[in-house]
């Protein structure tokens, strides 16, 4: 991740610009979420701005734009293509989250739309089953639009002050202390990560023992 940002930091206000723009909207409609998280890239852009190389307000302003859109083209996918897609390479082996994908909006519906956007794999996936469902698209695109502008904000704002207090520790304690905060806060990171897809995971698990044990109740 370090590597990308530095790669970022290199390229002109313009790049920085259309690559972030671009992982974003590709996340929800072209399914490049399972490769790198939309997310990732609002929260690298917002660390570029917290280091003056782009303009945070531009760029808040373009995650939004990018998820809104993007996920606008998900749905017109889904639409359009239908319960294919759900046997498309990049969903093959993930039928245990597209079901529970299906369930939360069949329970939720428009607010599915909402909550998803929070929630990596929901993200790149709930669109496409909202088309699906035949959703009205007026009303997909405002719980959309919603959760867009939170979340694009949010995440651009959380890589911007990281960036800003990276620096600021940099240069008040020096590099290495610097060092040693960042790597703290890549393992917290880390750590929440992990918490959460194990919590992702769990209801799988529970539903796999109930089949297990029904099975074995009838033999």
């Amino acid at each position: 991740m370090h590597a990308i940002t530095d790669w970022l930091t290199r390229s002109s206000g313009p790049a920085v610009y259309a690559i972030v723009f671009a992982l974003v909207f590709c996340e929800d409609a072209l399914f490049f979420g399972f490769v790198l998280p939309g997310e990732t890239a609002a929260v690298l852009g917002g660390v570029v701005a917290g280091q003056g190389h782009v303009s945070v307000y531009l760029l808040a302003a373009l995650v939004v734009l990018a998820a809104i859109s993007g996920d606008s083209v998900g749905y017109e996918i889904g639409r359009r293509y239908g319960t294919r897609i759900l046997e498309t390479k990049a969903l093959r082996g993930h039928h245990n989250r597209i079901d529970r994908a299906q369930q939360l909006i069949r329970r939720r519906g428009p607010a599915a739309v909402f909550l998803g956007r929070f929630i990596a794999f929901f993200r790149a996936l709930m669109p496409a089953l909202a088309g699906i469902s035949r959703m009205p698209y007026r009303v997909f695109l405002l719980f959309n639009s919603l959760g867009g502008l939170v979340w694009g904000v949010g995440f651009v704002l959380l890589g911007y002050f990281a960036g800003a207090a990276y620096q600021q520790v940099e240069r008040t304690a020096g590099t290495a202390v610097a060092v040693v905060v960042a790597v703290v806060v890549v393992a917290a990171f880390i750590v929440w990560q992990i918490r959460r897809r194990r919590r992702e995971h769990a209801p799988e698990e529970e539903q796999d023992s109930g089949e297990s044990h029904e099975e074995k109740t009838r033999h």
